[in-house]
């Protein structure tokens, strides 16, 4: 079989104003007090190529534009809606009144594996990634509607919060895929 690498202009991208105008994916990503550029901006590329309604920037996590976020963004700071929020938990209360289901990403007691989780029909769902040392605070976790653990197999019990982020998101926009 023969398989040649398709060009850039094959890839069939939105442009800027189409992405604007698309519809998006009934998915938010909330980060609470994430600490690296680098995995901020990545989040944000993330959040382009899935059709990400919003992402929250809590607490201590950087907002554009920043060089080292822009860096790994690829311009996708332009494209997807953000908002600061000084208090996470702000956030949290202010969706739950929009009946946005949270979910933290954790390690939690009764903690739903993320393989079984399945997301509901025409429910808006929040993910929740907390900062690269301390996870998401405890009191985001308890106003959860549910903690959602990736598995992991190895000696590592955590993965970089960009990883996650892009491993949650594949999964959940693979289950409710508005596209299919």
């Amino acid at each position: 079989m023969n398989m040649r690498k398709l060009k850039n202009e094959e890839l069939d991208r939105l442009e800027v104003s189409e992405f604007k105008k698309a519809e998006k994916s009934p998915i938010i990503i909330v980060l609470d007090n994430i600490r690296s550029l680098n995995n901020i901006g990545s989040v944000f590329r993330t959040s382009d190529a899935f059709l990400i309604e919003k992402i929250y920037l809590c607490g201590i996590t950087a907002t554009p534009p920043h060089n080292d976020i822009r860096k790994t963004a690829l311009g996708s700071t332009e494209t997807v809606d953000w908002e600061y929020a000084k208090n996470t938990l702000d956030i949290v209360e202010k969706l739950k009144a929009k009946n946005t289901t949270i979910c933290s990403i954790e390690q939690a007691e009764s903690a739903t594996m993320l393989n079984d989780f399945q997301p509901q029909p025409n429910e808006k769902y929040a993910f929740v990634f907390g900062n690269e040392v301390k996870g998401v605070a405890q009191g985001v976790v308890d106003a959860s509607d549910v903690v959602i653990e990736i598995p992991q197999f190895g000696t590592k019990h955590s993965l970089n919060i960009s990883v996650s982020c892009g491993v949650v998101v594949w999964d959940v926009f693979s289950k409710i895929d508005v596209r299919r």
